[in-house]
């Protein structure tokens, strides 16, 4: 593709061609241009079949071309070329004017050197087929534009396509500018434009340099003076005192005149220039108090937008700033959670700093006295009108003591309609500063010398951050990767906290049913001698339970919910914790009545699929601090789920960070810990009975999507799509639903195969993950038929036969183990697999993540090698990309998977669906 420049410039167009072939496309107009294109000699101009689509029209085209991988480098450059204009027009920079023609157009600036600089980069990165426009066969010699040209032209394109709405009037005061069609200009409005435009054409900007003589800022004594700056080259300046006595200042001959032009537009501006305009040669202006508060009151910004700089004396410091302080007296309370919860609404006033540092009372009161200048520390200091006002208007309203933490972890609030710093003395300062780094901290904590165990420093950090949060009142969802010893951290918090009678009391964790052998394993391991019980079957009882463990499933605890809460507990556990993640749910409600001394989540996935799961954990571990769940959501989740903004995402993870530690297998800390973990994608093709399969179901469902399907039926056809055709790539069997499998019919089978037989000849074990149990089951029988020793774990597998299961494994018996992803991808501890084959894609990378550390967690002693088996051409394969290019995003907030595909367009959809040829 090419942009060609039209007049004015909005009427340009762009042009999609291929010098081979007709596109084809489906829009645009067909023309047959002469076009220079590549040839054996060299280059050649021939005609060439394009589509011409009209700028307006082709901008959102060449926007949505950044996120395709597969766009033309000329299409690709042009992306970004727009997508800079368009960041141009963001800021501002548009002027009205006069086309070459001679019509009323928009054109792109003025511009500051580093817009210069970015544009001239972009433009030598121009590839040659960007710049090919059509040309006049006739001509000589047939000549294409310079790409810097050109790329200022399709600048002013983009200025020309956008504001030519009703607001170009209220701007401009002329209708002109807010016609879609063209206009011609009348010599008023030459004239008129050429004044607004002063500069642009000719590289220079005028600037204000601000002179105090003899540096003598007590008196305030500010003088103006007008300047030149070459844009081209900003080192190059000169005071219009100068320019106006002329000589060969090198300048040119126009400079005079720009400057004159410049000065009135600024005048529009900023009133005190007019006085300027009075003298023929205008040179210095002399300002009181009144008009240096006023340009620091943003006056500064007006005359930026104008074009015009301003420059303050060197002398001077611009490094007074205002915060928000939360005072806090007296000692710090021993359950800081439950005061924060029952204390009054926390006062809150304006701090004034200087390069940081807080002013005193004294020097405050300084400030308030509203000059422009005035002398601290041994420095002369610029005060705005508004720090002047904080200075005299200390006091602001309370806030809630809950969100006056929150404002002070984050750091900073919003008041009066700006986002400012703020920060917290005394004890609450303390505490912030003790609590806002998890993983750090002053204090020394041994482990306890009934722990038989010697924790890893990592570890023994962690314990740290689960002792200091529990007895401030706080809790906390310890979220390390799934591997790392959470366990055991939770045994040893038991064991210091049971040393202190405040703190002593019976351990109640609540986990999947899968996890009770596993829990009462670890503690008769790492604690002996404390009592461990089960709280689940028939013959459940708490009596005598008044130390050491209690467990129970999630089942069961909400059956007997009321039983459990009437009990003393030192300390309810979530293990698992994502299984409480609906706050809906009967679950999480019972959860909640239950109370206990302190309350800790484990879980290796704290987000799932959206924020809200995140808030369900924490406000059970401390309720209050992230507010209601719909105030979470509309300031937090919406912004950053939605709206994706980086911001907010940001201040949230600041927020979060006391209450949730994360660590993860990669950190420079715990890698040397573990064993090396090498992944491989296994590119398989489909056999011809898949790929007809795969289409027939692309093309009936897309069908019936296309027809014009809505709501929550169109939701259902996309996840019926996506099941489906990830059946397929599978193996048939799965999405005919027939009762055998055989290798000859998938790739994918014949993949596994080949790996199996590899890792079970050399005396390995390997774990194979699928989301499907119906594939599960198709794999056990036609491995089972190979002769191979397999076992297959899924949801409906009883308690006490998967702890033989995994001991089976575990001791070497059974070499290969098939898992569904959902019902064995948490909880258990398989370090006897040295592979983990991942048969299908899971839409979370972090859900695949934790099935992996079934086998690479602590206690694995060999490498560990992850495969993913990926069908060709296919949705796999894309989502496959999707996911690799999604991981960092995926960690911080997830997607929602099947969910969040729903909403793609139907052109997206397809698109994803599709078939391709490999």
């Amino acid at each position: 593709m090419v942009f060609e420049p039209g007049d004015p410039a909005g009427s340009g167009a762009v042009l999609f061609w291929d010098s081979e072939r007709d596109p084809g496309a489906d829009f645009g107009e067909s023309v047959e241009v002469e076009m220079a294109v590549p040839a054996e000699a060299g280059v050649v101009v021939r005609p060439v079949r394009a589509r011409r689509l009209p700028f307006d029209r082709a901008l959102p085209l060449l926007l949505a071309a950044r996120a395709d991988d597969r766009a033309h480098p000329a299409a690709a450059f042009y992306a970004v070329a727009a997508a800079t204009a368009l960041h141009l027009a963001a800021r501002g920079r548009l002027l009205p004017g006069v086309s070459p023609e001679g019509f009323a157009a928009w054109r792109m600036g003025p511009f500051d050197v580093a817009d210069i600089e970015r544009l001239r980069a972009l433009a030598a990165a121009m590839p040659a087929a960007a710049h090919a426009v059509p040309v006049d066969p006739a001509a000589a010699v047939p000549l294409l534009p310079e790409p810097e040209g050109l790329l200022r032209a399709f600048y002013d394109a983009v200025a020309d396509a956008l504001p030519r709405t009703a607001g170009a009037t209220r701007v401009t005061g002329d209708d002109r500018y807010a016609s879609a069609a063209p206009v011609a200009a009348d010599l008023d409005l030459r004239e008129w434009a050429v004044q607004v435009a002063a500069g642009v054409d000719t590289g220079l900007r005028v600037a204000l340099r601000l002179v105090v003589p003899g540096d003598d800022f007590e008196r305030g004594r500010f003088h103006a003076v007008v300047r030149l700056r070459d844009l081209a080259d900003p080192t190059r300046v000169i005071d219009a005192e100068e320019l106006w006595a002329g000589g060969d200042h090198g300048f040119g001959e126009r400079a005079t005149f720009e400057a004159m032009l410049a000065v009135r537009r600024a005048a529009r501006v900023w009133s005190p220039l007019e006085s300027l305009l009075a003298d023929a040669e205008p040179v210095r202006l002399d300002l009181l108090d009144e008009d240096v508060a006023d340009l620091l009151g943003g006056a500064e910004a007006g005359l930026a937008a104008a074009g015009v700089d301003l420059e303050w004396p060197p002398g001077l410091s611009r490094d007074l700033n205002a915060r928000v302080l939360v005072p806090s007296s007296g000692e710090r309370p021993a359950d800081v959670a439950a005061h924060l919860r029952g204390a009054p609404p926390m006062p809150l006033s304006w701090q004034l700093t200087l390069a940081g540092e807080p002013l005193t009372d004294a020097e405050m009161d300084t400030v308030a006295k509203s000059r422009p200048v005035v002398g601290l520390r041994g420095r002369w200091v610029l005060v705005e009108p508004e720090l002047a006002r904080r200075a005299r208007e200390r006091s602001l309203p309370a806030l809630p003591a809950f969100d006056a933490l929150g404002a002070v972890l984050i750091g900073s609030a919003v008041v009066e309609g700006d986002r400012v710093e703020a920060v917290a003395d005394g004890w609450l300062g303390e505490l912030v500063e003790r609590i806002s780094e998890p993983d750090g901290g002053p204090e020394e904590l041994g482990q306890p010398e009934a722990l038989r165990a010697t924790l890893r420093d990592y570890q023994r950090r962690g314990l740290r951050w689960l002792d200091r949060m529990t007895s401030l009142g706080f809790g906390g969802c310890l979220a390390d990767d799934m591997g790392l010893g959470k366990t055991v951290m939770l045994i040893s918090l038991h064991l210091r906290r049971a040393l202190d009678p405040a703190t002593a009391g019976p351990t109640l964790v609540v986990c999947p049913a899968s996890l009770l052998g596993n829990w009462e394993r670890e503690v008769a391991r790492f604690a002996p001698g404390t009592p461990v019980r089960r709280f689940h079957g028939g013959a459940r009882s708490l009596a005598g339970a008044d130390r050491g463990f209690v467990l129970t499933t999630y089942g069961t605890m909400r059956v007997d919910a009321a039983t459990l809460a009437a009990h003393d507990w030192g300390m309810v556990v979530a293990d698992e914790a994502q299984h409480v993640k609906n706050r809906l749910s009967g679950t999480a409600k019972a959860l909640r009545e239950i109370p206990a001394g302190a309350r800790v989540a484990l879980t290796g996935t704290p987000v799932e699929n959206n924020l809200t799961e995140l808030w369900s954990i924490l406000d059970w571990t401390t309720p209050g601090l992230l507010g209601r769940v719909g105030e979470f959501r509309d300031r937090w989740a919406r912004p950053v789920e939605v709206e994706r903004d980086g911001a907010t995402a940001r201040r949230l993870a600041r927020l979060v960070r006391p209450l949730l530690l994360r660590r993860r297998k990669s950190d420079p800390g715990i890698a040397p810990e573990l064993p090396p973990k090498t992944e491989t994608d296994h590119p398989v093709s489909l056999t011809p009975e898949q790929a007809a399969l795969y289409q027939r179901v692309v093309d009936g469902v897309m069908g019936e999507i296309e027809a014009g399907a809505t709501g929550i039926a169109r939701r259902g056809l996309v996840l019926k799509l996506l099941v489906g055709l990830k059946q397929v790539c599978n193996h048939p069997a799965h999405h005919l639903k027939e009762a055998d499998a055989s290798a000859s019919r998938s790739e994918k089978l014949q993949a596994l195969d080949d790996l199996v037989e590899a890792i079970v000849a050399e005396g390995g074990a390997v774990l194979v993950f699928t989301q499907y149990v119906q594939m599960a089951k198709l794999l056990e029988r036609h491995l089972a038929d190979r002769g191979v020793p397999t076992q297959l774990l899924h949801g409906g597998t009883p308690v006490p036969r998967r702890e033989e299961m995994v001991a089976d494994f575990q001791d070497g018996r059974v070499p290969v183990f098939l898992l569904s992803l959902k019902a064995a991808g948490t909880g258990l501890n398989l370090t006897r697999a040295d592979h983990v084959v991942h048969y299908d894609r899971w839409w979370n990378p972090a859900v695949e993540d934790q099935a992996t550390d079934r086998a690479h967690r602590i206690g694995q002693t060999r490498p560990v090698q992850v495969h993913r088996l990926i069908a060709q051409g296919t949705l796999e394969e894309r989502i496959a990309t999707l996911l690799e290019s999604k991981q960092e995003l995926a960690s911080a907030v997830l997607g929602g998977g099947e969910a969040a595909l729903s909403e793609l367009s139907n052109a997206e959809l397809r698109r994803l669906v599709e078939l391709r040829r490999t």
